[in-house]
């Protein structure tokens, strides 16, 4: 999986460079090299959720968290 995210941001780096020098002659090039820059960072995202998992961050992602409603302030 991890090998699969590092050549997948590779590939995006790729089609980043060859859109780059287009950007500025249309308007569709430059819309498809935002939507691949941020295809690139939802990538390095992943990458990085996928290398911090250590187990602390499993064990808290295992216990049920209560969250806090606003209502919750004013009772009392």
């Amino acid at each position: 999986m991890k090998q699969e995210l590092i050549a997948s941001i590779k590939q995006k780096e790729i089609q980043l460079a060859k859109l780059k020098k287009h950007i500025n002659k249309s308007e569709i090039c430059s819309d498809l090299y935002d939507k691949v820059l941020i295809e690139k960072a939802i990538l390095k995202k992943q990458l990085d959720e996928l290398s911090n998992r250590s187990i602390v961050g499993r064990i808290k992602h295992l216990i049920p968290h209560k969250e806090k409603l606003i209502c919750d302030y004013f009772k009392g």
